[in-house]
């Protein structure tokens, strides 16, 4: 088995590219396992909020599902960069696939970027996504 992470945050757009590249791989619906990971502000939503209550995290897990990959969601609270990589470590995944966001070189200093601390923190490859097909 391949075991894949996606975690998400609250743009479909993004989640349909982290599915579309996760149904790709080769042999997916035989092989791959799918970790979907939503990442809260707090403790308390975290506790409360199934990944599938939000919408990026419905889209996955239908996606996933109708792709034959077998996939199961998991809630977290805190720093998502942390949260991904400790996730990433406790499940042993074999990749980690994160959906792309464009922000402009002032924007990412100032907000910095998740995907960014997750390449050059985790040990675990990393593949990052664009934005995907615009739903017609």
């Amino acid at each position: 088995m391949y075991h894949v992470l996606l975690p998400l945050d609250n743009s479909e757009e993004r989640a349909r590219a982290q599915v579309a590249a996760t149904v790709g791989l080769p042999h997916a619906e035989e092989s791959v396992t799918a970790t979907v990971l939503h990442v809260f502000g707090d403790e308390e939503t975290a506790e409360k909020t199934a990944v599938e209550q939000t919408s990026a995290g419905k889209v996955v897990m239908e996606e996933l599902l109708e792709a034959g990959v077998t996939a199961n969601a998991r809630s977290g609270h805190g720093d998502p960069e942390r949260q991904i990589i400790a996730v990433a470590e406790e499940l042993d995944v074999d990749m980690i696939v994160l959906g792309g966001r464009k922000r402009s070189p002032l924007g990412a200093l100032v907000f910095g970027s998740v995907s960014q601390a997750v390449i050059l923190d985790s040990e675990r490859p990393v593949a990052v996504t664009g934005r995907g097909a615009s739903a017609e």
